[in-house]
């Protein structure tokens, strides 16, 4: 397997930043995302402090990201990072089907809205789960319950109808759910609660308690808490130093992730500090040797 010298995780201001400025330092990265950048870029409005490029829709600074890219020849990697494990001198990333190695991490991953449901983070690893691609096959023949924070989600859905005995899919989103199978029920009760004993046996709704093997919570990210184990956090950010480190060695964190102001710019010169640190970082090890 090859190993990274940087993996950069999210494809908003920050993220690409980091993985420009660690492009120009000559570092091998892989930077992990979506293609389509971030949403929260391309559907904004006007964006009025964006240095060099005043009042612009967020479209028009979505394709100027996408160019800087092609011209330094940075690609992404489109997957879905469930777990991030320190392994001493390198981190493990588990994507939806692949596992990724790299020397040190950057977070970039945005701000995860909203608690955590009660019961979610007692039962991560015991029926509550992440990763559709990872885990359906634990669930073989099963039923489950999946939460599904946008459209997209709806193919992994599918997909655990064709292994699972049945799918209760809950759409946390304003549009029709398009794809329906016969063994997936569309659920537009709001859930309140997992439960279980050992592991999970119910999702509680408002209006009933429904008896499932698991629960697939698929948001846009992870709570950092829950994505890299062991990371400290306050109120769902987590918590930097001036350098960006965060309190593992090698994992450095920038944009919405390390807290407010959630603004673009605030996030791309986050995004070069931590790619600079990560940098230092990368260097002081070849010292070491």
């Amino acid at each position: 397997m090859d190993r990274y010298d940087i993996a950069i995780i999210g494809t908003g201001p920050g993220g690409l930043e980091a993985a420009i400025t660690a492009k120009i330092r000559n570092k091998n990265i892989l930077l992990i995302g979506n293609k389509d950048l971030s949403l929260k870029v391309e559907k904004a409005h006007t964006i009025q402090n964006y240095l060099g490029i005043p009042n612009a829709p967020g479209s028009v600074l979505g394709e100027a990201f996408k160019k800087h890219l092609e011209d330094m020849a940075i690609s992404i990697t489109e997957d879905k990072i469930s777990s991030v494990y320190a392994m001493g001198k390198y981190f493990a990333l588990q994507g939806a089907e692949v596992m990724y190695e790299a020397t040190a991490v950057i977070l970039a991953t945005g701000v995860v809205l909203g608690k955590p449901y009660p019961g979610e983070e007692k039962y991560l690893g015991k029926g509550v789960s992440y990763c559709a691609t990872c885990d359906a096959p634990l669930y073989r023949g099963k039923t489950v319950a999946v939460i599904g924070y946008s459209p997209k989600e709806e193919a992994e859905a599918v997909f655990l109808s064709e292994v699972c005995e049945k799918v209760y899919y809950f759409p946390q989103y304003k549009e029709p759910v398009q794809d329906k199978k016969d063994n997936i029920k569309i659920c537009l009760d709001k859930p309140t609660e997992i439960k279980g004993e050992d592991i999970v046996n119910t999702l509680a709704t408002a209006k009933e308690d429904i008896s499932v093997d698991g629960v697939f919570i698929l948001r846009e990210s992870v709570a950092p808490s829950q994505l890299v184990p062991g990371l400290e956090t306050e109120n769902n950010h987590v918590k930097v130093n001036r350098k960006l480190e965060t309190s593992i060695p090698g994992c450095f964190a920038c944009g919405d992730i390390t807290g407010t102001p959630y603004q673009y710019i605030k996030a791309a010169g986050e995004g070069n500090v931590a790619a600079l640190s990560a940098v230092a970082y990368l260097d002081e090890l070849k010292r070491k040797l």
